[in-house]
């Protein structure tokens, strides 16, 4: 979950960057280990580990011999068909621009489906890939952003949403699977959020976020086009709700509520009797549901305590079922084949990215298909998570995600930083992360901090910040840097923050309004002037600007307080190095809020590094650039933290 209404939030570093990996093609240089430490690893070692996704739409082939994939392995994400047995996958995409991302095979055939927007802008397109190998952009157009939206349960028809109407909004296409003709099911004239279809199209599950706590589901007939979307979530004060999935028969919607507790719960709506019921419920939040193809398993994962915890159940009988012989890690976009009889996943763990693994249901047995660390990494050289706990300034406590370097000790204390992750609504996870445990095997500590206002611990944490973002969760960054202080194997006296995206607007914030506490800064294209930001957000989140604005302040009433926080009107407070890394095409936080920070800072006589990239956006997808920034991080903290004299008293 988080804030805004969407499933990724609107300023969350974008996933490549800090998962990262890439082919696996150079051999790495390393240094050689003694006795008592680790091998250490260049960020060319890191970075020639692959990154994997399988296809949201039919991951499996229609003969379910080969699985739709993307991943980076030549520096730049295209999609592949890989065999389900094993052995060398086939590139059905080849681009050296702009990253590509598949979506579904086609149900009766070997047509692909896949998306790619342009040099990072976010402006997404959706493809097919004939089975000759041509290709054709099925959501042409300048300003055009389209999304894959499903495929009906006739197998004759997809769907697909498209804001070329009105850049403000998303209307809904069915197109023919045949010859691509698509027609109008949806005209959004009320910038609602188009969540979800029936399989038999006839409903559309729409989202309204009216707050950042509040929000409601509607339902459209499109037997009914001059209808209005029906309101089904009547509530009283601020309940927050959002949508899964619809049940494979069309005739129930699930949908999220945290109405009945802490946290966000899987609740059914029944189209026909109107009758709500509870469908699952813990301690945690409920991340997804979904179901296979026949509606026979269920899948669901829980959000619980920085690590999403899977369960797959036999709707037929209610038994959980059990994936044999996989090692320990955590699960992610569980896939059944066309027969049911198997599974494909991906497994991950803090050591070791995400691999794609399959299970033979009937036969109780796994197989892992590829090999996504560089084999030149040695896995025990990495450094496993611990999730702790801290209290901030007024008690309240903060999880967060602690790495430990494997040299550091009390007779040999080492540096730290403090990373704050995006959102403001995000959340540090465990998992592997090429970027931190290029950080931590060159001798760095991280404390990733789950500040309040971070989702995965209840509404009430998640709520904290509203409209006080830079003082009270600034004030839990600063307490994470006292806790890392404490401990007896962290060198006290050398600290730095980083942080992407609003992170990074938290690392502007700490340099500018608690100059004494770092020691330098990382700041990886973060807000710096919040009266710019806000006014100048993409058209296509309008669906959830009231929401947004709710969260963070209109800027038509909050301008002052915007300035008051804004790092850039400050930034002559800014004292300790910076390092700032910045995608030209950001359509998020442009860069001319980077481009100001670097100059505000170097006329304060201060150090101030700028890496721009001219063809990235919102989070960097290319190889040689995700080397790059984590190369830039190392070397300016080796300059300017490891190498810094240590303060005296």
């Amino acid at each position: 979950m988080a804030k805004f209404g969407t499933p990724a939030g609107w300023m969350i570093l974008a996933v490549a960057l800090t998962i990262g990996g890439c082919g696996k093609r150079d051999e790495p240089a390393t240094a050689q280990p003694t006795a008592q430490e680790p091998a250490r690893y260049d960020a060319e070692a890191f970075y020639a580990t692959t990154s994997y996704g399988l296809a949201g739409g039919f991951a499996w082939s229609p003969d379910d011999k080969d699985l739709l994939v993307h991943s980076d392995e030549t520096g730049i994400f295209n999609a592949y068909a890989l065999p389900a047995t094993g052995g060398e996958e086939q590139a059905l995409t080849s681009s050296t621009t702009d990253s590509t991302f598949a979506i579904s095979w086609f149900p009766d055939d070997r047509r692909v489906l896949f998306s790619a927007d342009q040099g990072g802008n976010e402006l997404n397109h959706v493809f097919v890939r004939e089975e000759s190998g041509e290709t054709r952009d099925l959501t042409p157009g300048e300003k055009v952003k389209a999304a894959f939206a499903g495929w009906a349960i006739d197998r004759q028809h997809f769907y697909v949403t498209s804001n070329e109407r009105d850049s403000k909004t998303f209307d809904m296409y069915r197109y023919a699977a045949k010859d691509y003709a698509r027609t109008l099911m949806f005209r959004n004239d009320e910038a609602l959020s188009i969540e979800a279809v029936s399989p038999d199209g006839r409903y559309i599950a729409l989202v309204k976020p009216r707050t950042s706590a509040d929000s409601d589901v509607y339902l459209f007939d499109a037997q009914k086009p001059k209808s209005k979307p029906k309101l089904i979530t009547q509530h009283e004060g601020n309940v927050d709700h959002s949508v899964y999935e619809f049940t494979r028969d069309s005739k129930q919607l699930i949908y999220s509520t945290d109405e009945h507790g802490e946290f966000t719960q899987a609740w059914t709506y029944d189209i026909g009797t109107e009758r709500k019921s509870p469908l699952i419920k813990a301690d945690w939040d409920v991340a997804y549901v979904t179901f296979s193809e026949s509606g026979r398993f269920r899948v669901s994962g829980t959000n619980e305590d920085a690590r999403t915890v899977v369960r797959i159940l036999d709707t037929r009988n209610g038994e959980e079922i059990k994936l044999p012989n996989l090692p320990p890690g955590d699960l992610t976009q569980i896939r059944f084949s066309r027969d049911e009889n198997e599974v494909a996943l991906l497994l991950s763990s803090d050591t070791s990215p995400s691999d794609v693994y399959t299970v033979d249901l009937n036969a109780q047995r796994s197989a892992r298909l590829t090999q996504a660390l560089n084999p030149q990494i040695k896995e025990a050289d990495l450094v496993p998570s611990q999730v702790v706990r801290y209290k901030s300034f007024d008690g309240l406590e903060i999880p967060s995600v602690l790495y430990k370097p494997k040299t550091a000790s009390a007779d040999r204390k080492v540096p730290a930083l403090v990373w704050v992750h995006g959102g403001p609504g995000g959340q540090s996870r465990t998992g592997y992360s090429a970027m931190i445990q290029h950080l931590v095997n060159h001798g760095y500590a991280v404390l990733a901090a789950n500040n309040r206002g971070s989702s995965g611990y209840g509404k009430t944490f998640y709520h904290m910040d509203d409209k006080r973002h830079g003082e009270v969760d600034l004030q839990d960054i600063v307490y994470g840097k006292q806790y890392l202080a404490s401990l007896d194997w962290v060198d006290a006296e050398r600290i730095g923050i980083i942080g992407g995206s609003y992170g990074g607007y938290m690392v502007g914030a700490a340099l500018a309004f608690e100059p004494e506490v770092f020691d330098v800064g990382i700041n990886i294209f973060g807000v710096m002037n919040w009266e710019r930001t806000l006014t100048s957000i993409p058209p296509w989140w309008e669906s959830f600007k009231e929401a947004l604005y709710d969260e963070m302040g209109d800027p038509a009433t909050d301008a002052e307080r915007h300035r008051k926080i804004s790092p850039l009107f400050h930034a002559k407070n800014i004292r300790v190095p910076l390092l700032v890394v910045q995608g030209a095409n950001d359509p998020r936080v442009l860069q001319v809020e980077s481009d100001e920070i670097v100059a505000a800072v170097k006329s304060n006589n201060v150090p101030v590094e700028y890496v721009l990239f001219p063809d990235e956006g919102h989070g960097f997808t290319k190889r040689e650039n995700r080397i790059k920034a984590s190369n830039a991080f190392v070397k300016f903290l080796d300059e300017h933290l490891k190498g810094a004299p240590a303060a005296t008293e």
